[in-house]
């Protein structure tokens, strides 16, 4: 793990990490940028093909397939794998049990996989206390692990009827090459591949790329065995489970926050007038978070620097926030105008005089707002990087909502509101007077 003195080189460093690292042969390279919410095998921007199967030979094919193209799709990605190596080229020395002959020993597969630990890496004996600490305690062999196959079918065990016989004689000791990890979910092997896309390339769209293109272009190629099922998870994953689950709160929060309306205003009608600028407002908290990025890349384009901000869950939470906030002002000059028209104004005349008296409000509230997430949005830095997403979303939102409170919601007020007849006619008394 290494860090920076200037921050702003963390992508040079990373790209000579993984240079140097790949100039070595045979050698793959990772690097990531470490999240503070989750783990380094790619974050809160990796996208984990996950493939599994009963065939390893198949199934580290279709890994090492979906680790090339990943380098075909995306432009200097970041890859890592789980099992590390997806080549089956590790050495390792089989025992395979002669189970007739253990049996005639009186051993059993827990007796004897517990005596073959203890000739190799070790077997845990029991633990105890001593001055409060748990001490665990291990039977190792004098030459443990460091010791040739004809050395280790050498070495005595000791059956359950005292006799004393060489491995070889108990078990089949065979060199082979093979993974030197052994995972199993639901009975298969499994094997994932993290893809981390460019800095400029958002998470969503980097999902899309991989069951749009990659995977598509293996299965054309033949390179995916038939057997092997294939599922994305990771932080591509956990975006889709946000999403939905993001969807299915924010309908309720609009709901609650209309029957607050109804029941503060004791009125149907006006409730829908403020929520209407809901969605809108919205809409300009997703465009300001593309216009941040768009003028970040174009930034980076002229070597000016530039930080992406991805569209991740905690810049999600933003329209959550949001939705609390861009009603404040719709909420000033709806209750304005309805006061007014109570006291006898035409709904055009009240409207009018609605914006001019909340105006000044308004432009207070929504000033210290903006200029309050202006230095998170337009100055990142050490620490801003989990919360600059929902800095962006509330800023341009409240931005817009703003402009919208004062220019669209009094033009639907003035379409939607009709004079009432008792009020036109009173002004027509007026008149006659």
């Amino acid at each position: 793990m290494s860090a920076l003195v200037e921050p702003k080189y963390i992508g040079e460093m990373m790209d000579a990490i993984t240079e140097k690292f790949r100039s070595y042969p045979n050698m793959r390279a990772f690097s990531s940028r470490g999240s503070i919410i989750s783990s380094n095998d790619g974050g809160t921007r990796a996208a984990a093909v996950d493939l599994a199967g009963n065939n390893i030979s198949d199934l580290y094919a279709a890994a090492d397939a979906v680790y090339q193209e990943a380098e075909n799709q995306f432009e200097n990605p970041q890859l890592n794998s789980n099992p590390g190596s997806l080549v089956l080229e590790q050495p390792l020395i089989e025992i395979r049990p002669r189970w007739q002959r253990l049996s005639e020993m009186g051993m059993n597969n827990r007796d004897f996989g517990y005596a073959v630990a203890a000739i190799s890496d070790g077997a845990f004996i029991d633990e105890f206390i001593l001055n409060d600490d748990k001490i665990d305690m291990f039977m190792f062999s004098v030459a443990g692990n460091k010791q040739t196959i004809n050395q280790l079918g050498a070495t005595p065990i000791v059956t359950q009827q005292g006799s004393i016989l060489p491995l070889s004689a108990l078990a089949e000791l065979v060199e082979s090459k093979n993974s030197d990890t052994v995972r199993r979910v639901d009975g298969n092997r499994p094997v994932t591949v993290y893809i981390i896309p460019p800095r400029n390339v958002a998470l969503e769209t980097a999902e899309k790329i991989v069951r749009e293109n990659l995977l598509p272009t293996l299965y054309q190629q033949g390179k995916i065995a038939q057997g092997i099922s294939i599922s994305i998870s990771g932080a591509a994953d956990q975006l889709e489970a946000t999403k939905a689950s993001l969807s299915s709160n924010f309908i309720v929060a609009v709901a609650l926050c209309y029957l607050l309306l109804v029941a503060i205003f004791t009125h149907w009608r006006y409730p829908l007038f403020i929520l209407a600028t809901v969605p809108l407002g919205m809409a300009g908290g997703l465009l300001g978070l593309i216009a941040v990025n768009g003028l970040n890349t174009g930034l980076s384009t002229l070597g000016l620097g530039g930080n992406i901000q991805p569209f991740d869950t905690i810049t999600m939470l933003g329209f959550l926030i949001l939705l609390g906030t861009v009603v404040n002002n719709p909420i000033l000059i709806v209750d304005q105008t309805r006061r007014f028209i109570d006291q006898g104004f035409e709904p055009k005349q009240a409207i009018q005089q609605a914006v001019e008296k909340r105006l000044k409000p308004i432009l207070m509230s929504t000033s210290t707002t903006i200029f309050g997430q202006a230095p998170l949005v337009l100055i990142p830095g050490e620490g801003t990087e989990l919360y600059r997403g929902v800095g962006i979303i509330v800023m341009c939102g409240i931005f817009v909502s703003t402009v919208l409170s004062l220019s669209f919601l009094p033009a639907l007020l003035r379409a939607l509101l009709k004079p009432e007849p008792n009020l036109a006619a009173q002004s027509d008394v007026l008149v006659a007077k």
